[in-house]
């Protein structure tokens, strides 16, 4: 078995436990005191499109809009230069429209300007989306638990539930620490990393116990070793394909996807790396052992006379 290991993971076990736990601490520290950066869809507000003739500055865009008293404003382009999103957290009327586009048109005298759409979110609907997306993160976590201790045994489940939380938090954190802004897209990726992590975790997690059960030579950490070594090429190739994926989806799929693609970019990273360090370490700390995997034997009564 030693010959076909590669990398002593669990040798760096300690040290990864300590880089978690802080990376974990400093994001719960971030959402205390900083929070995250809401977006329209949570904190409801005033939602234009706008197309331009030409292409036009955002900075200038936004500039003349806060100068004339509109609050929380984010402009930002909509598939092209000349399409313009506005946000804003000013409360719907019926000429509102209206109004910003001569606002916005007097400071472009030598474009046209043509108003696409104009909605709005109310804060009772954002907050209802922001508590069901919660509710949401907290059920896949409760429904991986069950699934993978029904499919493997209660300490894997343990093992990838924390794993699972430890990726939220950091992603959470970080958009909490550079504020980003945090939207449905974004809760929307945070459901897509549970998923990608969780297949991750499981394709571990079947190679330990199957090890565990055919290795008859070697403690538990030199199973799992070699049980993260069989699955690394594998782990390598789909991280590898789905960030390229996910970096062009950042470079060129525009401003409304960005923060999408970022959150999902963090999560492959955070969730490979959790896969093979958090719930492996976690499955070392609980003491996990072939008699945890290996049914008992049952002994055959004999009832003849």
């Amino acid at each position: 078995m030693s010959k076909e290991m590669n990398f002593d993971f669990m040798k760096l076990r300690h040290a990864a436990s300590i880089m978690s736990i802080l990376l974990v601490l400093i994001s719960i520290g971030s959402l205390a005191v900083r929070g995250l950066n809401l977006g329209l869809d949570f904190t409801g507000g005033t939602l234009l499109e706008v197309q331009y003739e030409k292409p036009e500055a955002l900075d200038k865009i936004t500039g003349t809009l806060e100068a004339q008293g509109y609050r929380d404003v984010t402009v930002q382009n909509f598939g092209s230069e000349t399409d313009v999103l506005v946000r804003m957290s000013e409360a719907f009327r019926d000429n509102l429209g209206n109004e910003v586009l001569g606002v916005l048109q007097s400071a472009s005298a030598d474009n046209q300007l043509t108003l696409m759409r104009s909605e709005f979110v109310g804060g009772q609907v954002g907050e209802e989306l922001r508590d069901q997306g919660g509710l949401a993160l907290l059920l896949a976590l409760f429904v991986v638990m069950i699934y993978v201790a029904v499919r493997f045994q209660f300490k894997f489940s343990v093992g990838a539930v924390v794993a699972l939380f430890h990726d939220v938090i950091i992603i959470l954190g970080l958009f909490s620490l550079f504020q980003w802004e945090f939207d449905l897209t974004v809760m929307a990726a945070l459901l897509a990393v549970i998923g990608y992590s969780i297949n991750d975790t499981i394709v571990v997690a079947d190679h330990i116990r199957e090890n565990f059960r055919v290795v008859r030579r070697g403690d538990a950490l030199e199973v799992i070793n070699f049980s993260i070594n069989q699955t690394l090429g594998r782990t390598i190739m789909t991280s590898l394909t789905t960030a390229l994926v996910l970096f062009a989806l950042m470079v060129v799929g525009g401003d409304i996807i960005h923060n999408f693609s970022v959150a999902l970019m963090i999560g492959v990273v955070v969730g490979t790396y959790s896969s093979i360090f958090v719930a492996s370490s976690l499955l070392v700390a609980m003491n996990i052992s072939r008699e945890d995997l290996i049914p008992p034997e049952v002994e055959e009564v004999d009832d003849r006379p």
